[in-house]
């Protein structure tokens, strides 16, 4: 060949593959350094995640029982509404039965002595329903009320 021994070639050669392969080899070595650098980010990422995991965990447990209670309060109270708004009605109803009579026994004071007579019957109950609404019960006192003619009491 061009006058250059046989075996000296292939040393060349060899001495080339092994050059190329020991730079290969560092590149390695540095994609390796940088992997187990990266490993140890996603291991403490991993640990993050857990953390904040648990925490998030714990957060909804203490917000479900924040909201039990809140709801067995908030219960609680609209029972307490609930039995303040019949005894309220009662109350109402007592007072409207007392205005009637207060009512009747005022116009039978007013009426001229014989003309009218005072009646006791008892007045019916008044049942207050929640759609009734102030006006309504005002115009029925109005028109219960006996009307006043000028006289003097």
């Amino acid at each position: 060949m061009f006058g250059l021994p046989f075996g000296l070639i292939v040393e060349t050669l060899v001495a080339i593959l092994l050059a190329t392969t020991i730079g290969y080899c560092v590149v390695l070595n540095r994609r390796l350094k940088r992997l187990h650098s990266d490993r140890d980010q996603l291991r403490k990422m991993v640990t993050d995640l857990i953390t904040a995991t648990n925490l998030a965990n714990s957060a909804i447990k203490e917000l479900k029982t924040t909201a039990i209670e809140a709801e067995q309060v908030l219960q609680t109270r609209l029972d307490e509404a609930e039995r303040f708004g019949v005894e309220l009605a009662q109350h109402v109803s007592a007072g409207q039965q007392v205005m009637d009579k207060i009512a009747r026994i005022t116009s039978a004071a007013r009426a001229p002595s014989g003309t009218a007579t005072l009646s006791m019957a008892p007045t019916p109950v008044v049942e207050l329903h929640p759609e009734q609404n102030r006006l309504a019960l005002a115009l029925e006192q109005l028109a219960s009320r006996p009307r006043i003619r000028g006289d003097a009491a």
